[in-house]
């Protein structure tokens, strides 16, 4: 029998029972057990509290966290998620709004529906509490061996607080107050945003806490997955614009990767197929059944997102140049640019308390990926800021030469309407006043970012945050920072 067929048939006994009055023993049993499970449990972070009290049975069903199939399940996510967040979640019971409704057979009682509706507040360290969100509940009591187990539980109805001045959208990103309130209600637990206005940087602020209460700031670490490709696609630019590398000499000149050694493609490859992501090459080769490099389709014919190319790429620069990718960006990028908390990978310089560390949608942590080695397609280690200095560079030509800037910011290959890739970035046609904007996202566990350049206006704007649902931030803040034409890219990726 289905969850949900069970459900059915708990509230058809629900509805056929009559409620019992507060003075009723078993009513009284129930509040008590609603207490120590809140009160003590919820609220204190008792784990063993809660434990002891719900059923190995146990299903939880909310209408907008989802559902936690298992008890582990359940109590993994209070230990290692709302028992983590930065504030201190406490909930309260609405007086009198408890209601018991027992569950009988044949005049025996094995178990009873309780319903109700409750309040969560946040705490947060020389702050008064606030309300967070009002909700009902309903909860399933099966006695287990002599003992009153909750089996289900359902919390649904949620609505935000009274106080809903708090959660003025029209002040995000204006009143640090209202914002980090916004992004706590969306669960996002760091949020940072980089804004270049005529081709200065004029913003740079991070919103959030980690999970020990700390606040994030300019100084936080971010892992910003595939905004890793630009960087890899200038160090490339740099080198072609000083003649040293060429945009469509096959790059099997100077390396070609074992696996695809004897395939005649190969020797066609080029750095331009790569960089517009016309390589033949899937994203990643460890999807393929066998985990091995091939191509799937002659390279230059058509578009096919993929890491592989540009790791293909990396391999193949620190062959002729002998030195590592770290190495050629530091020199080219990260020093030139002061971009001093950028790096390819961890090592012993990195001060790890300052990392935003991954989450998941229900505010539990990820462990860490420590990468050690470059990649040339994922896993770049930067600040906000450094990363919005890199795009300044970029949208003031990079010293790039006219003709090389021009091939980097045209349409090379179309991917849907008004969407094409040019030399790395993506080209959202026609944004503002008929100017093109170029765009990059990163996507990975626990890591939505992103990037937008208005070479003309000379606009620019990063996003980096450390959750699943992290992208939910982006259409207030390209709203925000770039009105009518943050519209039209969002009508472009949306439609």
């Amino acid at each position: 029998m289905t969850a949900k067929i069970c459900l059915v048939l708990l509230f058809v006994s629900f509805l056929s029972q009559a409620q019992v009055d507060q003075s009723n023993g078993l009513f009284q049993t129930l509040k008590i057990n609603d207490s120590l499970l809140f009160n003590v449990g919820f609220n204190n972070c008792d784990i063993h509290q809660i434990d002891t009290l719900i059923s190995n049975s146990f299903e939880f069903y909310h209408d907008e966290a989802g559902i936690s199939s298992s008890k582990a399940i359940f109590i993994e996510g209070i230990k290692n998620g709302i028992c983590k967040l930065a504030y201190k979640p406490k909930r309260k019971l609405i007086p009198n709004s408890l209601k018991v409704y027992p569950l009988e057979k044949e005049g025996v009682v094995y178990g009873a529906i309780q319903t109700g509706e409750h309040e969560f507040y946040a705490i947060e360290p020389g702050k008064p509490e606030y309300l967070t969100s009002t909700a009902l509940f309903t909860h399933v009591w099966l006695l287990e061996n002599g003992f009153w187990k909750l089996s289900r539980g359902l919390s649904y109805n949620h609505k935000n607080p009274g106080n809903i001045a708090i959660l003025d959208e029209s002040k995000l990103f204006v009143d640090r107050v209202v914002t980090e309130k916004w992004i706590m209600k969306n669960h996002i637990p760091a949020l940072g945003i980089g804004y270049i206005e005529n081709g200065v940087i004029k913003e740079i602020t991070v919103y959030g806490k980690d999970e020990n209460g700390k606040a994030y700031n300019a100084n936080t670490i971010f892992n910003v997955a595939s905004l890793t490709k630009p960087v890899t696609a200038m160090v490339t630019l740099q080198l072609i614009n000083e003649g040293k590398w060429s945009l469509d000499e096959p790059v099997g000149n100077y390396w070609i990767d074992p696996d695809v050694a004897g395939d005649p493609r190969a020797k066609k490859l080029t750095t331009r197929n790569i960089l517009t992501h016309q390589s033949g090459f899937p994203n990643w080769r460890g999807n393929n059944a066998d985990g091995k490099l091939a191509f799937e389709f002659e390279p230059g014919t058509k578009y096919q997102y993929s890491g592989e190319g540009f790791e293909y790429l990396r391999k193949a620069l620190e062959a002729k140049f002998k030195k590592p990718m770290d190495q050629l960006a530091g020199d080219m990028i990260f020093k030139p640019l002061n971009m001093k908390d950028t790096r390819f990978y961890w090592d012993a310089t990195i001060d790890e308390s300052r990392f935003a560390k991954w989450h998941k949608k229900d505010g539990t942590l990820y462990e860490t990926y420590k990468n050690k080695t470059a990649n040339a397609a994922d896993d770049l280690l930067t600040t906000v800021e450094d990363y919005s200095k890199f795009l300044v560079f970029v949208m003031n030509g990079a010293g790039l030469k006219h003709e090389l800037f021009t091939e980097m910011v045209t349409k090379q290959v179309k991917v849907n309407n008004r969407k094409y890739f040019g030399l790395s970035w993506t080209i959202l046609e026609g944004v503002k006043n008929g100017e093109n904007a170029l765009e990059h996202g990163g996507d990975d566990i626990g890591v939505h970012t992103i990037a937008f350049i208005l070479p003309k206006s000379k606009q620019g704007l990063v996003i980096f945050t450390n959750c699943d649902n992290g992208a939910e931030a982006y259409i207030p803040v390209v709203q925000h920072f770039l009105g009518k034409a943050g519209q039209e890219i969002i009508d472009i990726e949306t439609k």
